[in-house]
């Protein structure tokens, strides 16, 4: 475990009797309050100085009233030190209004709005999407590029397209490791990596192995890939709690990441578990 206190890039806070969160009625664990208490719990032993809030696809409407529950969370715990929101950036120049009333809040660092959902691959492409994506740029925003594998080649287009924008890939592009894929996935993170616009995010990879027969052997290649492509200087650690709760306990990926990492010097341990993330998302202001 790093002898220093780590940056989490992406966690989800919620009370679900405070918001409406349709998905989760297909992982009812997830449900219930989850908020910093309930996210100390779960570290146990591990020492988090600071977490990056990342929109929990609320239901539609909500996103605002989930901002700015956050934001007040914020106000009161600096270890929120940023936060990325949902924006519908499919209204192209009439997202606007809502990046102007995100705006508002002092802990906004960057948008996402999932890609992973849309049944076309193509959907990120659509024009009114990309001026919705060109608009954060303006407001000195990042955005969240959350994808599956099988979408990457349409996402390495938007990124093309928007050079502007700061994109920061969620769970590495969400590879096919449960059926044991490695291409294209495999080819097309390093052709993204070349974007020099684009971090990656080590998140939510034990959650696209097979649940019942996941192995750390299986997840290294893909961590190390990952290392390869972007390197430490743009690869930042996450957790995607309170998704991992679903396939492991929080202590766990950090075990399987040190023994991944074993022999890498402590400044690049230290870009890995925090000064990737602050750079990214502008922690420090």
């Amino acid at each position: 475990m790093p002898d220093f206190p780590l940056i989490d890039a992406h966690i989800h806070l919620y009370d679900s009797a405070r918001l409406s969160y349709s998905w989760m009625q297909q992982a009812p664990a997830l449900l219930g309050r989850h908020l910093l208490p309930e996210f100390d719990a779960a570290c146990d032993a591990v020492q988090v100085e600071k977490v990056v809030f990342v929109e929990v696809a609320a239901d539609p409407g909500l996103h605002l009233d989930e901002a700015g529950f956050i934001d007040g969370l914020a106000r009161e715990e600096p270890r929120i030190a940023a936060m990325v929101a949902h924006a519908p950036l499919e209204k192209g120049a009439f997202v606007e209004a809502d990046l102007v009333a995100l705006a508002e809040h002092k802990s906004l660092r960057g948008i996402r709005r999932l890609i992973q959902s849309e049944a076309d691959p193509a959907f990120c492409l659509e024009p009114d999407f990309i001026a919705g994506v060109r608009l954060l740029a303006k407001y000195g925003l990042s955005f969240d590029l959350c994808i599956k594998h099988w979408q990457m080649t349409h996402a390495i287009e938007l990124v093309r397209r928007c050079p502007e924008v700061i994109f920061i890939l969620d769970h590495i592009g969400k590879p096919g490791i449960r059926f044991g894929f490695r291409e294209p996935w495999w080819s097309e993170l390093r052709e993204l990596a070349f974007l020099p616009n684009v971090y990656c995010k080590m998140s939510g990879v034990i959650t696209e192995a097979d649940p019942n027969a996941w192995t750390p052997q299986i997840i290294r290649p893909y961590v190390e890939h990952v290392i390869a492509c972007f390197g430490f200087g743009r690869t930042m650690f996450g957790s995607d709690w309170t998704v991992s709760t679903l396939t492991h306990p929080y202590p766990l990926w950090i075990e399987i990441l040190d023994e991944i990492l074993h022999g890498c010097s402590d400044a690049e341990l230290r870009a890995f578990y925090r000064d990737t993330a602050a750079k990214a998302y502008r922690l420090d202001g």
